[in-house]
């Protein structure tokens, strides 16, 4: 998946924005990963958000904060970060484009806190960008031996992997998970009638027993300390 799926994600719905309506039931990893996040954001003074989309998570995470850098591989996602950032009215942020696929553009151990909320996983190759002692946090749903993998290869100390797949997402009717599954990573525009019996075809699986239409909602956080 190209960096062009993006740009055009950007545009279409103006980032990762959807207007999706759902709710939860369960223990959501996402609503952990929150939690704990802000615990570690109130302690560390320079802070990096690997792979920070439009800049909305960035932003709202700002509020507990001193400075809070966020990157994306996206010119799109960059430049409606940099509008939203603008109407905040927020000084203690800046969103830069850059790609972990490249030396990344910041100084050795220009970070005592590096958070990665289902971004590049790549993002562990580039450990000479926080400072020792420095912690790093993410939450993926999936490629979780891959960061074990990577975690371990790039020397990082104190390593947890805590999975959560107790929580459903469930959705009021069709045309809102037509919505919530157009904004998934690689997948198409569910909510436009060219992929209307591709999405037909697949609304099925998201039926469950009591005739709901739901998803599991399968993450795993992981946190490791830089030496």
């Amino acid at each position: 998946m190209g960096v062009e799926w993006y740009d055009a994600i950007a545009r279409r719905n103006g980032g990762y924005k959807s207007n999706a309506v759902f709710t939860i039931e369960g223990i959501s990893g996402e609503v952990i990963f929150e939690q704990r996040l802000i615990k570690l954001l109130k302690s560390s003074s320079s802070v990096l958000d690997a792979g920070c989309g439009h800049g909305e998570f960035t932003i709202k995470m700002a509020r507990n904060a001193q400075q809070i850098t966020g990157f994306d591989h996206s010119i799109e996602m960059i430049r409606i970060a940099n509008e939203l950032l603008r109407i905040s009215n927020l000084d203690n942020v800046r969103f830069v484009y850059a790609t972990t696929k490249e030396d990344l553009p910041f100084h050795n151990g220009e970070f005592d806190l590096i958070y990665d909320r289902r971004g590049p996983t790549s993002i562990l190759n580039h450990s000479r960008i926080l400072k020792s002692g420095g912690r790093i946090i993410g939450i993926h749903s999936g490629a979780m031996e891959r960061v074990k993998e990577l975690l371990k290869a790039n020397g990082f100390l104190e390593i947890e992997i805590e999975e959560f797949n107790d929580a459903m997402i469930y959705f009021p009717d069709e045309t809102e998970l037509a919505k919530f599954l157009s904004g998934i990573p690689g997948n198409p525009d569910y909510t436009s009638q060219e992929n209307d019996d591709e999405f037909k075809r697949i609304v099925n699986q998201f039926k469950t027993r009591d005739n709901r239409l739901g998803m599991k909602e399968w993450r795993f956080i992981w946190t490791a300390v830089k030496p």
